[in-house]
C-alpha cells in the first residue's frame, strides 16, 4: 500500500511539474505576442514619421524620395521581407540624417522641432522594443529546448519563436541626447 501512495505522489508531482511547464510556455508565448505587437507599433510609428518627413518638402528632393521610398517599403513589406525593409529604413535614416544640416533643415520648418522630437523618440524606441521581443523569444526557446518539453510536446502546436533581426542603429545625430534641447 505504501508503494502505491509513493507512486501516486510521484505521478502527482510529475503532473504538477508538466502542467506548470506548459503554463509557463503559454505565458512566454503570450509575452512574445505582446512584445511583437509593441515592436510592430514602434516600427509603424518610425515609418510613419519618416514618411511624414519625406513628404514635408523640407529635405532636398533626392533625400525626400529615398526616405519616403524606404518608409513606404517598410510599411508595406510582407512578413518574410519585413526585417530587410526595416533595416533599409534604418540605413536611409542614417544616410539622410548623418549630417547636422538635414536635421536643422527639418527643425527650422514649421513644426519641425516637434517632428525631430517625434523622429528621435521613434528611432530610440525601436531598438528597445526589438530587444524586449528578442529577449522574450530567447526565454521561450530556452524552455522549448528541454527534452521533456520536446518529447511530450508541451508547446502544443505553437510555432517555434523567431527573433526579429534587423539593423536598428539610429542616426548618431538623432541618438544624441541633446537633440531638441
Amino acid at each position: 500500500m505504501t508503494t502505491l501512495i509513493w507512486i501516486a505522489a510521484a505521478l502527482v508531482v510529475i503532473g504538477v511539474y508538466l502542467s506548470w511547464t506548459a503554463g509557463r510556455l503559454d505565458r512566454l508565448h503570450a509575452r512574445i505576442d505582446a512584445a511583437r505587437a509593441a515592436l510592430d507599433a514602434q516600427l509603424l510609428r518610425r515609418a510613419s514619421v519618416a514618411q511624414e518627413v519625406g513628404t514635408s518638402g523640407v529635405l532636398d528632393p533626392a533625400a525626400s524620395l529615398v526616405l519616403y521610398q524606404a518608409a513606404h517599403e517598410a510599411r508595406q513589406a510582407e512578413e518574410d521581407q519585413r526585417e530587410v525593409a526595416e533595416s533599409q529604413l534604418s540605413q536611409a535614416l542614417r544616410v539622410i540624417f548623418g549630417e547636422e544640416a538635414q536635421v536643422e533643415a527639418v527643425r527650422e520648418a514649421e513644426g519641425g522641432a516637434q517632428t525631430i522630437a517625434e523622429l528621435t523618440a521613434a528611432v530610440r524606441r525601436v531598438p528597445m522594443a526589438r530587444r524586449f521581443h528578442n529577449d522574450s523569444v530567447r526565454a521561450a526557446r530556452a524552455v522549448r529546448r528541454h527534452r521533456v518539453v520536446r518529447y511530450l510536446r508541451l508547446a502544443g502546436h505553437a510555432p517555434f519563436p523567431l527573433a526579429f533581426e534587423m539593423d536598428d542603429e539610429p542616426p548618431a545625430i538623432l541618438d544624441d541626447r541633446s537633440v531638441g534641447a
